[in-house]
């Protein structure tokens, strides 16, 4: 069934224009450059298909890892790369393209850990699409246009306003979105010139609203499952604090195996006595010369938490998101990032329901 549904996809898994270049790499190119040309490939793909295809090949390699008990080595199950069906006898040239195609999936599933991974020169790049004009400025210069007096305290201040302003109007002016996560996807446009949305999800949570804020703040390790690694870099006052934490890129990859690294630094604060037992969480991308850079950096343009209690033990989280991941194209950002936030929001609800010495 599932080699049925990527042979019946309206459009080849690796696109009609490079599934040629692929099948090229494992026609002509010799085998020791072959790794190097497929990962260049695969760079070429947009981000949906290639994150489609990360997650093919690590199920099938995770298949072949069984193969003394399922006889499925990396050539069997390679056939899912098979490009056409013929009629009659197949040509010499069909029977060199369809080689070509077994060979090029059965590598691609042996080598799925290196495929994704991007050079080290590349990693280096500064990939943001916004890159020049939404560049994370340090602690004293948050004051600027948005907070011309108080500092970085201010600038804060002024973006938990806005979030406490939007929860009062009850989050209007957003079009809503559907989600398989069980929680209220929606999204707005920005008229700033940018073209990343706002996007806003809406979860109802198993606990309170502080336990919740804590699960956020501070056991993040329950619900990420892609965290490497976390840690406060400075703490400002008692509810203000420096925080950066790095995450895998790709799904259902160890750490050494990643694609690549992305880390986060931001200044956060948050509050915990509003009206009827809220709790409010911003934050925002900030430069700080304590935190070492390691991998690809994310730019927080705004994250902003609102939970609200809703019954006994009971709280609805609404999280706004607009985060430049770097190297993403504008239609992800339209069409997915918002989706990736409902599941990350899904996670921390469903953290809930497992034991904290999981």
């Amino acid at each position: 069934m599932l080699k049925q549904y990527f042979r019946d996809l309206p459009e080849p898994l690796l696109t009609s224009k490079l599934s040629e270049t692929f099948l090229q790499i494992y026609q002509y190119m010799p085998k020791e450059l072959r790794l190097q040309a497929a990962r260049a490939a695969v760079l070429l793909l947009p981000d949906e298909n290639r994150e489609v295809l990360k997650t093919l090949l690590c199920l099938l390699s995770d298949v072949t890892a069984s193969v003394s008990e399922n006889q499925m080595t990396p050539t069997n199950l390679a056939v899912v790369m098979n490009r056409k069906q013929t009629l009659g006898k197949p040509d010499q040239r069909d029977l060199n393209e369809n080689l070509a195609a077994t060979h090029g999936l059965a590598h691609m599933i042996q080598e799925c850990s290196k495929l994704f991974r991007i050079p080290e020169e590349m990693n280096r790049c500064r990939n943001s699409y916004v890159e020049q004009a939404l560049l994370p400025r340090r602690l004293e210069e948050l004051a600027g246009e948005e907070a011309s007096h108080g500092g970085f305290r201010a600038f804060l201040r002024d973006s938990l306003d806005t979030l406490l302003k939007d929860a009062k109007d009850k989050f209007k002016g957003y079009d809503s979105c559907s989600t398989p996560e069980h929680a209220e996807l929606a999204c707005r446009k920005v008229h700033d010139g940018y073209p990343l949305r706002l996007w806003k999800v809406t979860v109802e949570m198993p606990a309170g609203p502080e336990e919740v804020l804590t699960r956020v703040l501070r056991e993040q390790g329950y619900w990420d499952e892609d965290l490497l690694e976390s840690r406060v870099v400075e703490t400002l006052d008692e509810r203000t604090e420096v925080y950066q934490y790095v995450r895998n890129t790709w799904l259902h990859t160890p750490p050494e195996t990643t694609w690549c690294s992305v880390f986060t630094l931001s200044t956060r604060t948050w509050v915990t006595d509003l009206p009827k037992g809220a709790c409010a969480l911003v934050c925002t991308s900030v430069d700080h010369e304590g935190a070492p850079v390691v991998g690809v950096r994310a730019n927080v343009l705004t994250s902003r938490y609102f939970i609200e209690p809703c019954g006994s033990n009971k709280s609805r989280l609404t999280h706004i998101s607009r985060i430049d991941c770097r190297g993403r194209f504008p239609e992800w950002y339209n069409k997915l990032y918002g989706h990736q936030c409902a599941a990350e929001i899904a996670r921390i609800r469903d953290s809930f329901s497992v034991p904290m010495d999981k």
